[in-house]
């Protein structure tokens, strides 16, 4: 069966019009990082970068070259974690939502 829409385009539109699910994303990709599979969450952070600020826009907000964001949120990309820490705070900030963490240790 064939894609009726770019997968893209369709992430980009449920972002924009469904807050929560961009809020999912952003959780759901800080939890990937949390919990060592940052591959995943790179993917997910890409996504929603897209989706919704844009990397010119994140570009501005923490002073680095779009090019080299768009490097480090690539498969191959590997971002220092101050890098990433950059990104999650200009995307919450974007969104309009607080990150938050719960630790249970075993």
């Amino acid at each position: 069966m064939a894609l009726t829409r770019d997968f893209r385009q369709t992430i980009t539109a449920r972002v924009q019009s469904e807050p929560a699910y961009a809020r999912a994303l952003l959780q759901q990709a800080t939890s990937l990082l949390l919990q060592g599979e940052p591959q995943t969450a790179k993917l997910l952070l890409r996504d929603l970068v897209n989706a919704s600020i844009g990397f010119e826009q994140l570009a501005r907000d923490i002073n680095k070259p779009p090019k080299s964001l768009h490097r480090m949120l690539s498969a191959a990309g590997n971002p220092t974690l101050s890098h990433v820490s950059a990104m999650l705070a200009a995307i919450s900030a974007h969104l309009g939502v607080e990150i938050q963490t719960k630790v249970k240790l075993t």
